[in-house]
């Protein structure tokens, strides 16, 4: 049976790597007019980011979850402060 990707509230839940495997272009889901609404992203001339895998302990996840969307960023910006802080004399 397929894991519902919203719970009762519509929330979506975090994806899994099955999840993504799984998707489709929306040009395979969508009519046209609804994908010219929608438009396409142009092709990035630099990533801004990097994809990484990092184990943080439940604590640190629970405490950034828990300010709401965009705790990714957050953890991204406290890491910065971080090096910032401590990169004195480098």
């Amino acid at each position: 049976m397929k894991k519902r990707l919203t719970n009762k509230d519509g929330e979506v839940r975090e994806l899994t790597d099955q999840d993504v495997k799984q998707m489709r272009p929306m040009s395979e889901v969508l009519p046209a007019n609804l994908q010219r609404a929608i438009g396409q992203r142009g092709r990035q001339q630099a990533p801004t980011k990097v994809k990484t895998s990092i184990r943080l302990s439940p604590e640190v996840i629970e405490h950034f979850k828990a300010q709401g969307e965009g705790w990714q960023r957050r953890i991204d910006q406290a890491l910065k402060t971080y090096i910032q802080e401590h990169n004195h004399g480098r």
